[in-house]
C-alpha cells in the first residue's frame, strides 16, 4: 500500500467529522482558527520530517509515495498534519458539554 492511499480513511474522518461539527456553535470561528493554526503545524513538520529522514530514523522507499517532496519529506506526510488541524477541534466540538453550576 502506498502512502498516498494510506492517508484516504484518516482524510475521509476528517471531511465527516468536521462536517457533524457543523450544526454546533463556533463552526466558522473553529474552521477559521484551525487554518490559522494549520501553519505553524506545517512548517514544523517540515522540520522535524526533514530532521528524522536527514539522520536516517525514517527512510521512505521510492516506490511507496508520489515522488513529491518538500526537502526530503514525502508531501503525503504532510497530509496527517491538515486532517489533525482540523479533526481535533471537530471532535471536541462534539464532546459532550459539562454544565457548571
Amino acid at each position: 500500500m502506498t502512502y498516498g492511499l494510506l492517508i484516504i480513511p484518516f482524510a475521509v474522518l476528517t471531511v465527516v467529522i468536521t462536517a457533524l461539527s457543523a450544526r454546533r456553535p463556533g463552526f466558522r470561528r473553529r474552521l477559521r482558527a484551525s487554518a490559522i493554526a494549520l501553519i505553524p503545524l506545517l512548517m514544523l513538520t517540515a522540520v522535524f520530517d526533514n530532521a528524522m529522514i536527514a539522520i536516517g530514523l525514517v527512510v521512505y522507499p521510492a516506490e511507496q509515495f508520489s515522488g513529491v517532496r518538500i526537502g526530503l519529506a514525502p508531501v503525503e506526510d504532510f497530509s496527517y498534519t491538515v486532517c489533525a488541524a482540523f479533526l481535533v477541534p471537530a471532535v471536541f466540538a462534539l464532546l459532550p458539554r459539562k454544565e457548571t453550576a
